[in-house]
Parts: structure tokens; C-alpha cells; sequence
């Protein structure tokens, strides 16, 4: 399955600013509690963390569990410290992992 991670960060900020981030990844995810058409449980299959990084500095983490919506969404914010490249990473079950970076300018 392929993820279609959508980021939102303002491109320009002064030093010292709050900034939003915003995020949403489409993923096909399974609790792993439903039943297919012959009664076996469908695997399951979820996103079980997103990190985010502002060069190379975690700061943000979250872990999801199967409760999570199949689109997770999530908005957090951050100090606008200096240019650079925020990155963003989700992991999740049979190997999921998707990236996205996006660059922002201090001024």
C-alpha cells in the first residue's frame, strides 16, 4: 500500500515564533478485530508511531494504537529556531514506513 502524507508548515517564520504543523497520512488501516467473508480475522495493519524532526532535533512523538482513525491527523507546534528541514516519519505494522521533509526559512 502506498501512504499519501499531506504536511502543512509555514515556508518563512521569524526566530523565536510559535509555527503550527499539521499533518495527515492516508493508510488503509485494519484493527486487526474484524472478520474477512470466512470468518478469519483480518490482519492487522496501523500506523503505530509518527515522529517529527526539526534538523535532525525529535520534537514531536506520537504513538497510535488500533483505535486510530484510517487517516491520522495531527497538529502540534514548535519555536522557529533557525532554517532548515523539518522531517516528518511514520511506522507502522508489515513494515509501513513513509517520510516526508519540508524546508522552512528563519529570518
Amino acid at each position: 500500500m502506498t501512504a499519501r502524507a499531506l504536511i502543512n508548515v509555514p515556508p518563512k517564520a521569524k526566530r523565536g515564533e510559535i509555527i503550527g504543523i499539521k499533518s495527515l497520512i492516508s493508510h488503509e488501516m485494519e484493527t486487526g478485530f474484524r472478520p474477512d467473508a470466512t470468518g478469519q480475522p483480518i490482519p492487522r495493519n496501523i500506523i503505530k508511531e509518527f515522529v517529527c524532526t526539526y534538523n535532525g532535533v525529535e520534537v514531536f512523538r506520537a504513538e497510535f494504537f488500533p483505535a486510530m482513525s484510517a487517516n491520522p491527523f495531527v497538529s502540534f507546534t514548535t519555536v522557529a529556531n533557525e532554517s532548515g528541514t523539518i522531517t516528518m516519519t511514520w511506522t507502522g505494522d508489515n513494515g509501513f514506513f513513509a517520510t516526508e521533509s519540508v524546508a522552512i526559512t528563519v529570518e
